[in-house]
């Protein structure tokens, strides 16, 4: 599940800030379902704290108890409320119903086996009030990029990111593609130059192919209503970037 990748919430939001199409696109989609949003993986609240901040009844589920910490301190400093629990979204039960359910960011991808994301539909429909959507998005997995996955470390110049505490964050990263089970297996490494590697953290990320997805979600009770190819709404092409899934109770 990337528990020691998530262990440093702090460093992990100034590495990845947040904000964007993404966060615009599931707040919209809130905004249209109306009702209580529930939120898989919600990390340390880049989307579910300003959907919160809209109005609405907002429940986050994590596995990490550090980026929920970092949720919690971000809510409170915004004054929002947001009722956030840690678990596993392969199997949960909140003893009630959502309108909207999302899980951003590849965030299903932390489930290698394909019985562990069965069960997670299959948990996220037992909680969908009647009408209620699931939504979703994953990489769109290119052939190419999982073959050049060849284990040799390079930095990520996107990636890399200032800190007040150390300065300047170099990030490295080093990943192989494990092709009979779907998943790359990456080692990051955060240095400074007076600091090298001061964080070394596996994570490790599965391909859904887009042939498959609508079987899993079909195994766990859901309907693939609509799947996008970005965040405009175009619709799922040979070079896509992500999958966009738009869901129901089957």
């Amino acid at each position: 599940m990337g528990e020691a990748f998530y262990s440093h919430a702090r460093l992990y939001d100034l590495m990845f800030p947040g904000g964007g199409p993404a966060a615009d696109f599931y707040r919209a989609g809130a905004d249209r379902q109306g009702g209580r949003v529930l939120e898989l993986g919600c990390g340390t609240g880049h989307k579910l704290i300003p959907i919160a901040s809209d109005g609405h009844p907002c429940v986050g589920l994590d596995f990490s108890s550090e980026m929920l910490a970092e949720a919690q301190r971000k809510a409170d400093a915004r004054g929002v409320a947001v009722e956030l629990m840690q678990g596993d979204m392969r199997a949960f039960d909140l003893g009630r119903t959502f309108d909207f359910v999302f899980i951003a960011a590849n965030s299903l991808l932390h489930l290698h086996e394909a019985e562990d994301l069965v069960s997670c539909f299959r948990s996220v429909r037992r909680h969908l009030a009647p009408g209620a959507r699931f939504v979703f998005d994953v990489f769109n997995p290119s052939v190419r990029m999982l073959a050049e996955a060849d284990g040799v470390r390079r930095t990520r110049e996107s990636l890399s990111f200032w800190d007040p505490d150390r300065g300047n964050v170099r990030v490295d990263v080093a990943e192989s593609y494990d092709a009979p089970a779907q998943v790359t297996r990456g080692t990051w490494h955060l240095s400074t130059d007076s600091e090298p590697d001061f964080v070394v953290a596996p994570l490790e990320i599965r391909s859904i192919f887009p042939q498959e997805l609508p079987l899993l979600l079909s195994l766990g009770g859901l309907r693939l209503v609509e799947r996008f190819g970005d965040w405009s709404g175009r619709p799922l092409a040979v070079e896509s970037p992500l999958q966009l899934c738009i869901c129901e109770s089957a």
